[in-house]
């Protein structure tokens, strides 16, 4: 296992920086605080080439490899862009637009994906339900095979993009008693019949990713939109598991490593009692275990990455590991680190409480902790 990165690979990191600290992070307090999705941000996102980063040049990406595209992810928190633009990336080019990818035909992957690398139109994933979050099988969603066309009815709860997407992934079960295996995805667009998003959820943090429901009555999905076959769906989405636990979680820690900075000026700027307060070992100590985490956590979610790029086969424990430790370890560096700025670490204009409120959703989202401790107790 090399985790040396290329020149190539190190030079493009640092390009993606610094745009991203130029053009995209300086807009984010603005729309944090008022909740709103930044289309410009988005699009020079597409306009630069990390949306369909990953994707293959034939459909307007770049061919890159996980690990070149984890390290724009992390580049992307570290230059201070919100955890927010971040989520909205990741359930784009990830949970929609690779899903696409990786199981759509060709005519499909024609069809949507350069709009989606370009960021002319935006993806969501479809799966989670008031009554399925982590029970996948428990989805009440339905499709039925009419003629030329499925029906689908049911709703969908907390989707990120759901207000905003021109092009969802969905789940639904086209055969309830079957359970897993009567899932099946299908790409629905925006103005689809029978297809409405709910308004925008306020939620704690990543507050200009918009989240809402999806409801689907009697939508009309047309049969080429059938993703992969039917009954493929709950493998479908075993396979966005390795780009949620690594890529989506990436941006995490690069904002962790933006806070790491500031402190660390801060500490050399706040003089008390006569002295700069990064001398005294408290201080210190905090900027320690921010450190800490930050390469542990750099480790794991590299280690991931590298073994996707090896085509090894679905590597869940680790991935529940990388998972789990970003999720539920990373809320004491990230207070930590608002608190070593006293009370200027609570204010909105220092950003560090924004950082804290965006971390929190890394336990929750993408599968809770405690599930992450199930997949892990179980494969070992």
């Amino acid at each position: 296992m090399d985790f040396a990165f290329s020149e190539e690979q190190l030079a493009f990191r640092e390009q993606v920086l610094r745009f991203a600290a130029r053009e995209i992070a300086p807009r984010s307090a603005g729309h944090d605080l008022n909740s709103e999705f930044d289309h410009q941000a988005f699009r020079r996102l597409g306009e630069f080439g990390i949306l369909g980063l990953h994707f293959p040049e034939e459909f307007g990406g770049s061919g890159a490899d996980v690990v070149t595209t984890v390290l724009a992810g992390e580049a992307l928190g570290e230059a201070g862009v919100d955890g927010g633009l971040l989520l909205s990336y990741g359930a784009h080019s990830f949970l929609c637009a690779d899903t696409i990818l990786v199981h759509g035909s060709d005519e499909q992957r024609r069809r949507y994906l350069p709009g989606l690398a370009s960021g002319e139109l935006i993806g969501c994933m479809g799966l989670t339900e008031p009554g399925a979050g982590s029970d996948v099988a428990a989805l009440r969603t339905r499709a039925e095979r009419r003629g030329d066309r499925y029906l689908l009815n049911g709703s969908k709860i907390f989707i990120t993009n759901g207000p905003v997407a021109d092009v969802a992934v969905v789940y639904a079960t086209v055969d309830a008693a079957a359970k897993h295996a009567g899932i099946s995805a299908f790409i629905v667009e925006r103005g689809c019949k029978g297809f409405s998003a709910g308004p925008p959820l306020h939620k704690m943090g990543v507050r200009s990713s918009q989240t809402s429901e999806l409801f689907f009555d009697d939508c009309e999905v047309p049969a080429e939109n059938l993703l992969g076959g039917e009954g493929n769906g709950f493998l479908m989405a075993l396979q966005t598991v390795e780009w949620d636990r690594s890529a989506l979680i990436a941006p995490f820690v690069g904002s962790l490593s933006y806070a790491l900075k500031k402190c660390a000026r801060y500490a050399r700027q706040r003089q008390q009692f006569g002295r700069a307060i990064a001398e005294f070992q408290a201080v210190r100590d905090k900027l320690a275990t921010l450190k800490i985490f930050i390469e542990a956590a750099r480790g794991l979610v590299y280690r991931v990455a590298w073994c996707k790029d090896q085509g090894r086969p679905l590597n869940h424990l680790e991935a529940a590991v990388a998972k789990l430790f970003v999720g539920d370890w990373s809320l004491e560096p990230a207070n930590a680190a608002m608190t070593l700025l006293g009370g200027y670490g609570y204010c909105h204009e220092y950003e560090l409480e924004r950082i804290f409120r965006d971390g929190r959703l890394a336990s929750i989202g993408g599968g809770t902790s405690e599930i992450q401790k199930l997949i892990i107790s179980k494969l070992m």
